[in-house]
C-alpha cells in the first residue's frame, strides 16, 4: 500500500487526508485549528499559527510517517511576508481582510479601468487580492513592507516549511495574486512597477507546473513534522483548485463549495477576463483555467444567524413568506461591496423566526446563484447538474435553497474533505507522472447522492434581486 497525504489549509484550520493511492481511500485524517484575529474588517493570521496546526493535523492522522509524498492546498490570496531567515516580518493578512478596498480600487484605475484590468490578470481587482493587500501594506505599513524579502502566499510557505527551500507556488494560486496574468502564464511587469506595488519579481516564488514538484521533506522538515524525509512535496495548489482536481472536474461542469465563504467554478479551456468583476480567471492546477466566483457569506453566516435566532441550524420553516434576509455579515464579494452588513426585509407581527432562518440560507444561496451563472456564461456550460461540495454540502436545508434558486439537479460526491483529498491527487499524479484525470477516475471522486432538479422559484429570486439590488444601492453610497 502507498500512501500519499494531501493538506488543506484553509481560513480556520488545517485538514491532512492520508490517502491509499490505489483506490483513493483516506487511511487517515487528522485536523488543527487556527486563530483569525482583527477588528474592523483586519483578518490575519501568525503564519507560525499554521505551522503548528499542519504539525497537530499530521500527527493526528497516526499514519504521517508512512507517506511517500505530500501536496499543500492553501486558501487564495493571502500575503505572507517574510524576511531573509524566511521568518514571517507581520501576521499574514487573509483573503476576508476588506482593509485593502480603496487600495484595489486604485490599482484598478491605474491599469486603465475594470476591463483592461481584467484583460491583464484575468481578474477585475478586489481587497481580496494579494496585491490590493500589498499596496495596503506599503501604504500603512511601510517598515514592515520594507523588511520583506519574499512576498509569498499560505500554501507557498507551508510547503517551503516541509522542503527547507525559498518558498515556490503554482499557477493556480498565483493566479490570485493580481500581479501574475493566466493568459501569459508570467508575472505581469507592468503590475509589479506600478508607484502603489514597487515590487521587484526576485522577491516572489518562482512559479512551478501541474507536474513539478517543489522539491523534498528536509531533514528538519522530517523531524518537526513527523514526515519521511525525502518524500516527494507536490507543487501545491489553491483550495478550489485543489478541489477541481480531486473531482477531476471537465471544461464546462459547474461546482459550488459551501464553507465559510461560498465559492461557484468550473475549468475551461480558455483564460476568462470578465469585465464585470464578478468572475475571477484564475489558473487550474491541471495547466487550464478556472473561472471563479466567490461570496464572502455562506456557512458562517447562516450558522450566525442561527446562533442569533436562538434555532438549531436545520430548524427553519416551511417557507420564508415575504422575509428577505442578506446575510452580508462579514460584508461581501460578489457583489463587491466591503462595507455591506446583512439586510432584513419583510418583517410582521407574526413573523415566525424559524422563517428568518430560511430566509438567510435562501439570500446566502441566492447570492451564489447570481455568481454561479455568471460563472456559467464564462466556461460555456450548459444546464446540466451542479456538482455541490463543501462542508455545507449535505445540509438538507442548503440542498433545498440551492435547488430552488438555481432550478438544477445537485451531485453530492460521497468523497469527504475534497481540498485534502485533491492535493492527495496531486501529490499522487506527480509521484506517478501520470495526468490527474487518471487519478480521478481511479479514486471515483466523483460518485455521490444525486438530489433531482426542482422548478427554479422565480417568484424567491425575484423578492430577492430585487431587495438585492436596493441593498446595494444603499451600501455601494456608503449606507
Amino acid at each position: 500500500m502507498v500512501l500519499v497525504a494531501g493538506v488543506d489549509s484553509s481560513t480556520q484550520s488545517t485538514k491532512v487526508a492520508v490517502v491509499d493511492t490505489d483506490d483513493g481511500r483516506i487511511v487517515g485524517l487528522g485536523r488543527g485549528s487556527h486563530a483569525v484575529e482583527g477588528t474592523g474588517g483586519a483578518r490575519v493570521t501568525d503564519p507560525e499559527v499554521w505551522a503548528r496546526a499542519l504539525g497537530e493535523a499530521l500527527a493526528s492522522t497516526g499514519c504521517a510517517g508512512r507517506v511517500s509524498a505530500v501536496s499543500v492546498a492553501a486558501q487564495q490570496h493571502g500575503l505572507v511576508a517574510l524576511d531573509r531567515d524566511r521568518r514571517a516580518v507581520a501576521p499574514a493578512i487573509l483573503w476576508n481582510d476588506t482593509r485593502s478596498a480603496p487600495d484595489a480600487a486604485r490599482l484598478v484605475a491605474d491599469l486603465g479601468g475594470p476591463q483592461a484590468c481584467a484583460a491583464r490578470v484575468g481578474s477585475v481587482l478586489t481587497a481580496a487580492f494579494t496585491v490590493s493587500s500589498w499596496a495596503w501594506l506599503r501604504r500603512s505599513r511601510p517598515e514592515v513592507a520594507r523588511r520583506a524579502a519574499t512576498v509569498c502566499l499560505p500554501h507557498d510557505y507551508l510547503a517551503s516549511l516541509l522542503t527547507g527551500r525559498s518558498p515556490s507556488t503554482d499557477r493556480s494560486d498565483a493566479s490570485g495574486t493580481g500581479w501574475w496574468s493566466p493568459a501569459d502564464d508570467d508575472y505581469a511587469d507592468d503590475v509589479l512597477s506600478l508607484p502603489a506595488v514597487g515590487l521587484d519579481r526576485e522577491r516572489l516564488p518562482a512559479v512551478l507546473g501541474p507536474a513539478e514538484p517543489a522539491g523534498e521533506v528536509s531533514a528538519d522538515a522530517a523531524e518537526r513534522f513527523g514526515l519521511p524525509r525525502g518524500a516527494l512535496v507536490g507543487p501545491g495548489a489553491g483550495d478550489n483548485a485543489a478541489a477541481a482536481l480531486g473531482l477531476g472536474l471537465a471544461p464546462g461542469e459547474l461546482c459550488v463549495s459551501l464553507g465559510t465563504s461560498g465559492t461557484a467554478f468550473s475549468v475551461s479551456a480558455a483564460p476568462c477576463a470578465e469585465p464585470t468583476g464578478v468572475v475571477a480567471g484564475f489558473a487550474s492546477a491541471d495547466g487550464r483555467f478556472l473561472p471563479l466566483a466567490c461570496t464572502l457569506n455562506a456557512t458562517l453566516a447562516v450558522d450566525s444567524a442561527a446562533a442569533l435566532l436562538g434555532l438549531d441550524r436545520d430548524d427553519v420553516a416551511v417557507s420564508s413568506g415575504e422575509v428577505v434576509f442578506l446575510p452580508w455579515l462579514d460584508g461581501e464579494r460578489t457583489p463587491d461591496l466591503p462595507g455591506a452588513s446583512g439586510a432584513l426585509a419583510g418583517l410582521r407581527h407574526g413573523t415566525d423566526r424559524r422563517a428568518v432562518l430560511l430566509a438567510a440560507y435562501e439570500g446566502a444561496a441566492w447570492t451564489l446563484a447570481v455568481a454561479l451563472e455568471r460563472v456559467a456564461e464564462q466556461s460555456g456550460a450548459g444546464p446540466g447538474p451542479l456538482v455541490l461540495v463543501g462542508g455545507g454540502s449535505r445540509g438538507r436545508t442548503w440542498q433545498d435553497a440551492l435547488g430552488r434558486v438555481t432550478g438544477r439537479s445537485l451531485v453530492v460526491p460521497h468523497s469527504s474533505e475534497l481540498v485534502a483529498l485533491g492535493a492527495a491527487l496531486q501529490a499522487a499524479a506527480v509521484a506517478e507522472q501520470v495526468a490527474p484525470a487518471e487519478i480521478a477516475g481511479r479514486w471515483r471522486t466523483r460518485e455521490g447522492e444525486v438530489v433531482d432538479a426542482v422548478a427554479r422559484d422565480e417568484q424567491l429570486c425575484g423578492r430577492l434581486a430585487g431587495w438585492g439590488a436596493a441593498a446595494s444601492g444603499y451600501f455601494a453610497r456608503g449606507g
